[in-house]
């Protein structure tokens, strides 16, 4: 096996490959450190390796190793429903408590396998998210490679943070709310909209196809005296989704999205939302938890025939229902699985904690789809639902060119239904985020060169007394040079790359 002169391999006994849906035994991958990309793939003959192994060579057999997992439905600035409702989080917590937790949620993500997180929407913090990516891709704080949707798009009325406090909205007196959504109504509307969100960073368009929009019709229980509605409506759901656009308005949003080479997510509840948002032509579907109008077999047939891929967020579906429906939603996903449909893994979450996103893939297992398949769905089909090669990257399989994302499990999957958990190694653009279990190279730390911490402590100041360097600095002034930050060839963007001058202050 000849040398890997311009970066590293990383050797594997377990390796699986998401293209064949196969685990393929003996491989070793060479990556270029340079570019963060695979160089190629080589088949050893033996379980064995050439000793000693090169100093970069990383050693990842005993493991099983896959792609760097993509979860495809994702909201980085939420956090655990469980901990405080998202409608809570949107109005109450301030910008930069929100953005600290999501840098959070971003290193948790990471160091639990996930290279790849498809964000779709940042829940009334407008284009946050699409600020936070380029933080990521800039390197100045650790996290998966992000695809944004920025606001998610929304008719009138359709998705915002509700209340009842509406008396005096406007006035001084008035409850003011931050916009959850970017409102559109009309096919002129839409498309006005999508260009917004184009403008505006998005790597993929949201809409709402439908949502509880009626919700203060019959508002939700709370405590106290006449805090519950005392006969709510006994012939139907009470808060039930409902269509925010017309099939036009859809077709709108999904025609003017492919002009700018953007995929489109449809958030549906009901399964005939879903079917309007495949037949417009969406990239994917999220959710699809009620099928009150009966037509899933119809639904089927339309994402098979449209190629849409289902994102069915199982993750969140056993966060919320009671155990009858949620095992209602793994029959349908499984159901959907046998028909043909294409499934990308994205447990919604934000919902939940950032790092447990695993579950969605554990419950896919548990609902019948072979391991093998909700491997696809995590990795390689999550691609797909960023885009393709629309969105500028490669990664989840192997090829030459694609990302260098790694993960490297303690179990075999097929064998550990906890094995997805069990993430001991992370590498994501070919440099190592996690190893033997451990965070590695977190964000450094700025500190000063040594060559300026020898030269501003001579020996003759070393135990404070007044040597021959100390007289010359008392006679010739201090010595400005050495206390500079603009002479320290201080590499870390903080110090250099922000255009400090002493000209600037004057001085």
């Amino acid at each position: 096996m000849p040398p890997n002169r311009n970066g590293l391999v990383v050797h594997t006994s377990l390796l699986f490959d998401p293209i064949q849906k196969a685990f393929l035994e003996n491989v070793s991958i060479h990556i270029n450190h340079q570019t963060g990309a695979i160089v190629r793939l080589h088949h050893r003959s033996t379980p064995d390796l050439p000793s000693p192994l090169r100093k970069d060579d990383i050693d990842l057999r005993g493991k099983v190793v896959l792609p760097g997992f993509v979860d495809s439905h994702t909201h980085i600035f939420l956090s655990s429903d469980k901990e405080r409702f998202h409608s809570h989080q949107m109005r109450d917590q301030s910008p930069i408590e929100r953005t600290v937790r999501a840098t959070n949620h971003a290193r948790a993500a990471l160091l639990a396998g996930y290279t790849t997180y498809r964000d779709l929407g940042t829940e009334a913090l407008g284009n946050a998210d699409a600020s936070l990516r380029d933080c990521v891709n800039r390197g100045l704080t650790p996290g998966p490679r992000l695809f944004v949707a920025t606001e998610a798009l929304a008719s009138s009325g359709g998705y915002e943070v509700r209340t009842e406090n509406k008396l005096c909205r406007g006035s001084s007196l008035g409850l003011s709310l931050p916009r959850a959504a970017d409102i559109a109504d009309g096919v002129d509307g839409v498309r006005a909209a999508v260009r917004r969100r184009v403008g505006e960073g998005a790597d993929v368009i949201k809409f709402y196809a439908d949502y509880r929009r009626r919700v203060m019709r019959f508002p939700p229980d709370i405590p106290g005296p006449g805090g519950q509605v005392l006969f709510p409506p006994d012939r139907r759901e009470r808060n039930p989704a409902v269509v925010l656009f017309s099939q036009e308005e859809m077709d709108a949003i999904v025609k003017e999205a492919r002009l700018a080479d953007v995929p489109v997510a449809a958030h549906a509840a009901e399964t005939s939302t879903a079917l309007m948002a495949a037949r417009a032509g969406v990239t994917t579907v999220e959710h699809v938890f009620v099928d009150s109008a009966g037509v899933m077999g119809e639904l089927v047939e339309e994402l098979v025939r449209q190629k849409t891929i289902w994102v069915p967020t199982l993750a969140t579906a056993e966060e919320g229902f009671d155990e009858g429906k949620f095992e209602t939603c793994k029959v349908a996903v499984k159901r959907a699985f046998d028909g043909g449909v294409r499934l990308a893994a994205g447990g919604d979450a934000g919902v939940f904690n950032h790092g447990l996103n695993s579950r969605e893939m554990e419950i896919m297992i548990e609902a019948g789809i072979p391991v093998e398949d909700v491997l696809v769905a995590g990795t390689y089909t999550g691609w797909h639902a960023c885009g393709g090669d629309a969105c500028g990257f490669r990664f989840g399989w192997w090829d030459e060119g694609n990302r260098a994302d790694i993960v490297a499990l303690e179990t075999d999957p097929r064998k550990d239904a906890k094995a997805l958990r069990k993430v001991s190694f992370v590498m994501k653009d070919g440099r190592v985020w996690k190893r033997d279990g451990r965070p590695v190279d977190m964000i450094a730390a700025t500190q000063w060169p040594e060559e300026l911490i020898s030269m501003s402590s001579g020996p003759d100041s070393s135990d404070g007394s007044a040597g021959p360097a100390s007289e010359r600095a008392s006679l010739e002034g201090p010595t400005f040079p050495l206390l500079s930050i603009r002479c320290s060839k201080n590499s870390t963007p903080a110090a250099s790359d922000i255009g400090w001058e002493t000209d600037s202050f004057g001085v």
